[in-house]
């Protein structure tokens, strides 16, 4: 009983460079959330302004999306492993540059910007080679218990990280401690990456290459409903759902207190969602069982929106804290069924290419949302922000459902893409 309520440990059995790759990326995401929070919160101290916060949103989605959807045909044309080395050693130098900064105190919105971006454009290529790595490493029946382990890192860096930024810059009073730890942490990534064994492409020697190769991709999506609508709910909850640009004006304004006071609000603000994917990640056991993931899906998103509109109304701290966990829970569960459909119904050939449409939706989407919540803040504040997005997410994905009722009935027994 107990096995199928917590979370499936076999893959860190089975499989020793999934087991690296687990606890490097575990690491490197704390390190990354710290340096997220303190770019946050330098921002705004430099500006006042959530719309300048939300512009580090569209400072990384320009290069995720350009460079997302090529480095997924990079991750099918050669070997995985050296993409995802390459980009990881790119991505450590970026985080390198944002202490340099923090260090010297240069305090430039726009050098932020700049470096965010760099740092993006790696990421948008590196990720689809690493996402694209796990199914020829983990067997395919243990792709569900996998991407629930991922998943978990994933929210432990966001629980921690933040919480641990915003505790550092807190008791320093500086913001350079957290970029700092970030350096060291992403090390384990390259680590990681190095020791996996080689990962050639499938593809056979005459295949497409470049942006011709990204143009197959996109065909081989067209009428493929199941995968284009784990991506079209998905935005759905990032764009219009996302109030995380907002969380330094919220932090200062809903629940004030001194410089210190605020950074710790703004902290566990931005673990809060995590925490609660992290604790639906350690008791997912049950999910493996589960067969019609679309609906899965579809109730998962709904239940994000409904939890993010209940957090725009609340000014008392701990209730916020708990609409954000609970959002976060259901995040989690529509990230591992999106992420499973992705890799069960995709011929291996496409699987680079789609991670890279991926990585742009489910990192892109974000950023997008951090725009989103900026804009419509400077209009009409950000309690409106935050609900107004609530309430046309839960509306956009229940409208989408009604629309592509095939959806509901993808079964997880008989992948079809």
């Amino acid at each position: 009983m107990v096995a199928q309520i917590f979370a499936d440990l076999t893959p860190l059995k089975v499989s020793a460079p999934y087991r690296r790759i687990w606890f490097a990326h575990g690491v490197s995401n704390i390190g990354q959330q710290m340096a997220s929070v303190a770019v946050g919160l330098q921002i705004w101290e430099l500006t006042n302004s959530s719309l300048m916060v939300g512009l580090v949103g569209l400072a990384q989605l320009i290069p995720l999306i350009g460079f997302g959807l090529y480095g997924g045909s990079l991750s099918d044309t050669f070997d995985r492993r050296t993409v995802g080395l390459i980009t990881a050693i790119g991505m450590w130098l970026t985080s390198l540059m944002l202490f340099a900064q923090a260090f010297m105190s240069f305090d430039s919105v726009g050098f932020l910007y700049l470096a965010v971006a760099i740092q993006s454009a790696f990421f948008a290529v590196g990720n689809p080679a690493r996402q694209a790595i796990i199914p020829r490493i983990v067997p395919v029946e243990l792709l569900p218990a996998a991407n629930a382990l991922g998943i978990i890192t994933w929210n432990l860096g966001f629980t921690l990280g933040p919480l641990i930024g915003g505790f550092l810059i807190a008791a320093t009073g500086a913001i350079t401690a957290p970029y700092l730890l970030d350096v060291v942490a992403f090390a384990a990534v390259m680590y990681a990456m190095y020791r996996l064994p080689k990962l050639p492409s499938t593809q056979s020697s005459d295949a497409s290459r470049g942006w011709k190769s990204v143009k197959e991709g996109f065909e081989f999506m067209r009428g493929k409903i199941n995968l284009q609508m784990t991506f079209y709910q998905d935005l759905i909850a990032m764009v219009f759902g996302m109030p995380r640009a907002l969380f330094p004006a919220i932090a200062a304004l809903w629940f004030g207190g001194s410089t210190q006071e605020i950074a710790f609000t703004l902290g566990l603000l931005t673990a809060a969602p995590a925490l609660g994917g992290l604790i639906s990640g350690i008791f997912s056991g049950p999910l493996g069982g589960v067969r019609w993931q679309g609906r899965a899906i579809v109730i998962a998103i709904i239940v994000w929106g409904a939890s993010i509109t209940a957090f725009g109304f609340s000014r008392t701290l701990i209730i916020s804290l708990i609409f954000l966990a609970i959002a976060g829970a259901a995040d989690n569960v529509s990230a591992i069924f999106r992420m499973t459909i992705l890799q069960a119904a995709t011929p291996d050939d496409y699987r680079g290419r789609l991670q890279g449409v991926h990585t742009v939706v489910v990192a892109g989407g974000p950023r997008l949302g951090d725009v989103e919540a900026g804009v419509v803040a400077s209009l009409g504040g950000e309690a409106f922000s935050v609900i107004s997005g609530g309430l046309a997410c839960v509306g956009l994905s229940i409208g989408l459902a009604a629309k592509f009722k095939g959806f509901l009935r993808y079964d997880a027994r008989h992948p079809v893409p």
